[in-house]
C-alpha cells in the first residue's frame, strides 16, 4: 500500500471555529494528519513517498477559475482589507434567490463558503493545493500499476464543490482523482493541456464511507454515468451537511441511476454497517468500474464528536477486506475522523484490511 503524504497540510492551522453556538478549537487540526501518519508507520504500511506537482490543470477541470482565484489569493486580499489576521470570516451567505457576486472580499467569503468551517488561514492554499496533489499522484501511481494507494489529505475535500467551500473542504481531492482517471485514460498527467478536454476512457467508482455525506463530490458528478458515486452516511434528516444525501437523491440527465446514497440511522453498529457496505458494493460491481476511489473517513466510530454510529474499532479491518473483494486497482482518499485516540489506528485497520483480505 502506496502512501502519499506532504507537509504542506500544516501550513493550513486556523484556530478558532463557530461550533454548536460557540467558538471552538479548530477540529481540522494538523494533528490529525501526523497521527494517521505515525500510526502507518508503526503499522509497517508503506512506502510512504511525497507527492509530485502537476500543476492547476486537474484542479480546473472540476474547479471554476473565478473559485480557485478567491482561494488562492483571499487571505492576503482580506488582511489588506483590514480582515483579522487569524483567517478568513464568512458573515453573509447568499440563500435561495440572492446570487448576485459581489466585489467586496467580505462578501465573497460568503458566495463562496456554505458553512463556518471553511476557514482560509495564512497557509490554507497551499495545503489544500497539495492535499489535491497527494490525490493525483495517488491515482497516477495506480492508473500506472500499483494495486493500491492512500493519499492523506488535509485538508479533506468531499464536501467541496465546484466553486463552494465548507465542512473544511476546499479543493475536492477525491473528485479531481476520480476525474482524472475517468477523463485522462492512458493519458500523462504531464500532458497538461490534454487533461481537461480529453474524452471520458473509463469507467470510475467514487464510494464515499465517512460519517457525513459527501456532497461536494455527489453535485460533481449527480449528472454523469462513467462516474458513479455511492455514499454511506448519517441521514441528512439528522446530520451535517442536510441539504443533500437522501436516498431519493439519484443522478439526473445522463447521470440517473449513478448516484446512490445509504442514510442510515444513529446507533448502527458493526454487523448492520457492514450488511449496507456489502450492498454497496455489490452496487459497485455492477457498475464495472475499471478504478474505484474510496472517500475514508473514520468520524463512523463510536466515540467520534461529530458521528452518532457505534462503530468498535474491529469494524476498520473488515471494511478494508470488504472493499477487497471489488478487486479493483483502488485510491484511498482521507476525509473525516476526529476521535483523536482512536484515528491512526481506525485509517489503519481499514488499508491492513485491505491488504489482508
Amino acid at each position: 500500500m502506496l502512501i502519499v503524504s506532504s507537509d504542506h497540510h500544516l501550513q493550513h492551522h486556523p484556530e478558532l471555529e463557530f461550533f454548536e453556538g460557540e467558538l471552538k478549537r479548530y477540529h481540522d487540526t494538523p494533528e490529525r494528519a501526523s497521527i494517521v501518519l505515525a500510526a502507518l508507520r508503526e503499522a509497517g504500511v508503506g512506502p510512504i513517498i511525497p507527492p509530485q506537482d502537476y500543476g492547476l490543470t486537474p484542479i480546473l477541470a472540476l474547479h471554476s477559475p473565478d473559485y480557485v482565484d478567491y482561494l488562492q489569493h483571499a487571505y492576503q486580499r482580506w488582511v489588506a482589507d483590514g480582515g483579522i489576521a487569524a483567517g478568513v470570516y464568512p458573515d453573509s451567505f447568499p440563500v435561495r434567490r440572492m446570487s448576485r457576486r459581489p466585489a467586496k472580499l467580505s462578501a465573497l467569503a460568503g458566495f463562496y463558503a456554505f458553512d463556518l468551517t471553511a476557514i482560509i488561514a495564512a497557509g490554507t492554499w497551499e495545503a489544500a493545493y497539495y492535499a489535491a496533489q497527494c490525490a493525483l499522484t495517488a491515482a497516477h501511481r495506480v492508473r500506472d500499476g500499483a494495486g493500491a494507494a492512500f493519499a492523506l489529505c488535509r485538508p479533506p475535500g468531499h464536501h467541496a464543490h465546484a466553486d463552494l467551500c465548507g465542512g473544511y473542504c476546499f479543493l475536492n481531492n477525491a473528485a479531481i482523482a476520480a476525474n482524472w482517471l475517468a477523463s485522462a485514460g492512458s493519458v500523462s498527467l504531464k500532458e497538461d493541456a490534454a487533461l481537461a478536454s480529453h474524452p471520458p476512457t473509463q469507467r470510475i467508482a467514487m464510494f464515499d464511507i465517512d460519517f457525513h455525506h459527501g456532497n461536494g463530490s455527489q453535485d460533481l458528478f449527480y449528472e454523469r454515468s462513467d462516474v458513479l458515486f455511492v455514499s454511506i452516511h448519517g441521514d441528512p434528516d439528522r446530520q451535517y451537511p442536510y441539504y443533500l444525501g437522501a436516498a431519493t437523491e439519484t443522478g439526473s440527465g445522463e447521470g440517473v441511476g449513478y448516484t446512490v446514497n445509504y442514510p442510515l440511522d444513529a446507533g448502527i453498529t458493526d454487523d448492520r454497517y457492514l450488511q449496507v457496505l456489502r450492498l454497496a458494493i455489490e452496487r459497485i460491481a455492477r457498475h464495472q468500474p475499471e478504478f474505484l476511489v474510496v472517500s475514508l473517513g473514520v468520524d463512523t466510530f463510536a466515540g467520534d464528536p461529530f458521528g452518532d454510529f457505534q462503530l468498535t474499532a474491529a469494524a476498520y479491518p473488515r471494511i478494508g477486506a470488504e472493499i477487497a473483494q471489488l478487486n479493483l486497482p483502488t485510491v484511498f482518499i482521507m476525509e473525516g475522523g476526529y476521535a483523536i485516540e482512536q484515528l491512526g489506528r481506525n485509517v489503519a485497520g481499514v488499508l491492513i484490511g485491505f491488504q489482508t483480505k
